[in-house]
């Protein structure tokens, strides 16, 4: 459970560390756009070898395209629904992107951690750092600029998500042991789908907007770092 805390306490407190960084940090656009288009790229490999390749391994891929599926329709519509509220510049949509496929992709990373060690989760645990910390910086600074929350609400939203992802990963590691590979790949294949959708709607969009010149090389760079620490993990 130590290790479950620790690896959790990380990947949620990107989150109101990247909140904290929209909200009262500076940063050049382009520099913000780089960062996030990095983020993707590794979670472009991530989603892949960490969430849907172990469920055809570990199932079939009939749960995986169904999880995908699901995922990917879950976050559209929620996404879809946020912007209709807020406004598709409100930063709605990065806090749909975090949390719809954060709490599948917790749970995942709760199971994996049932037993593994440090360096089995550091690929998935890292992708999701290095997605969580540009996503939220992004998505407060424009809950604050153009929906024009006070600081405190903006953190308050974006504390109380990494409060949500953390149960969510303390779940998966405590409850979810025991259920079978379908169920747990189809946990994970949910998440997968998430990714896809938000990266495609959200993340890739949002960093090309910022910085049109190096995403390309951002994204590629993102992946890299993706696969190498796959292969520091045993990936």
């Amino acid at each position: 459970m130590g290790l479950t805390l620790a690896v959790v306490a990380i990947v949620s407190g990107a989150l109101i560390i990247g909140a904290l960084w929209g909200v009262y940090g500076k940063l050049h656009e382009r520099v913000e756009g780089f960062i996030v288009a990095l983020a993707g790229g590794a979670l472009l490999l991530s989603l892949v070898t960490e969430l849907i390749q172990p469920t055809i391994e570990k199932s079939n891929t009939t749960t995986a395209v169904l999880g995908v599926a699901v995922g990917a329709v879950l976050f559209t519509v929620i996404d879809y629904l946020i912007d209709e509220k807020w406004g598709s510049n409100s930063g709605g949509g990065l806090l749909a992107a975090v949390t719809t496929d954060g709490i599948p992709e917790n749970l995942a990373l709760g199971v994996a951690l049932i037993s593994a060690g440090p360096k089995e989760v550091a690929a998935l645990g890292a992708s999701i750092l290095l997605s969580n910390l540009p996503e939220a910086a992004s998505g407060a600074r424009s809950m604050r600029e153009n929906q024009q929350m006070s600081k405190g609400k903006v953190m308050a939203v974006w504390a109380g998500t990494a409060l949500i992802l953390s149960l969510a990963a303390i779940i998966g590691n405590v409850l979810f042991a025991s259920l079978n590979q379908n169920l747990l790949g189809f946990v994970r294949c949910v998440a997968a789908g998430a990714v896809v959708a938000s990266l495609a709607t959200e993340v890739f969009p949002k960093a090309y907007k910022a910085d049109s010149t190096l995403v390309g090389i951002a994204t590629a760079l993102g992946l890299l770092l993706a696969l190498i620490l796959g292969q520091i993990g045993g990936g």
